[in-house]
């Protein structure tokens, strides 16, 4: 399906029970076979939300099954395939929560960033503290997590900064005359490959294609699940 094609092609909202049922011929004529999301109210109030491969089948059966008489209206919104179908349910059940679905949505492969929003709370905190109280007078009063891993010594890595905006595990990736690479970043922002550990994305890169590279434009790293970009993205 092409990136500017809409999910959405065409669609009937707050249509009367009544007519499904009086008017199965006509309704059936306008759905088809098609797949798409519906949705089912009692009262102008969201009761149910569905999703299925052929909508005048499953409305049909909603006139008979544990639903009956639940509902008064119903709304169906035909899509263009069903690729994301699932993940669309998904998404209105996380947001309504209608009282006829026993089940909440369910994402394939989604992050929660409840544990980096809290992560950079923490942090936030911690330099809160120190601008109050000073770093030494915060180490002793600060009884919350350790940190991640300790600084190396000397040269501090250029990664370090960024640490709280990669996703764990923290990999890297990047494709060299049509080979994939991948290393992975240290607690301290260090990069480990083949068993041997960097201070920086360009000496890594520099190992791998033999000749001086920038790391920040040769690396990727995952901003999300299956969302690869390149490393040089962090410092904007």
């Amino acid at each position: 399906m092409p990136n500017d094609s809409p999910l959405v092609s065409q669609y009937l909202e707050h249509i009367s029970g009544t007519a499904l049922d009086q008017y199965q011929k006509i309704i059936r004529g306008l759905v088809q076979r098609r797949s798409g999301v519906y949705a089912l109210y009692r009262r102008d109030r969201l009761y149910y939300v569905g999703l299925a491969s052929n909508l005048r089948s499953r409305l049909k059966h909603h006139l008979r099954d544990k639903h009956r008489g639940k509902w008064d209206r119903f709304s169906v919104y035909l899509t263009i395939g069903n690729t994301h179908m699932k993940e669309l349910e998904s998404l209105v059940l996380r947001i309504v929560r209608p009282d006829g679905n026993s089940q909440g949505g369910k994402f394939r492969d989604a992050e929660n960033l409840k544990k980096t929003l809290t992560r950079e709370m923490r942090k936030h905190h911690r330099k809160q503290l120190d601008e109050l109280l000073g770093k030494l007078s915060r180490a002793l009063a600060d009884k919350g997590p350790r940190r991640e891993g300790r600084e190396p010594r000397g040269l501090k890595a250029p990664l370090a900064p960024y640490l709280s905006r990669l996703r764990r595990p923290r990999r890297l990736k990047s494709v060299f005359k049509g080979r994939e690479y991948r290393a992975r970043v240290r607690n301290n922002g260090q990069i480990k490959w083949k068993k041997r550990t960097y201070n920086s994305p360009s000496l890594v890169a520099h190992a791998v294609t033999g000749r001086p590279t920038n790391g920040w434009t040769f690396w990727t790293y995952e901003r999300a699940p299956h969302d690869w970009v390149g490393l040089h993205e962090l410092r904007h």
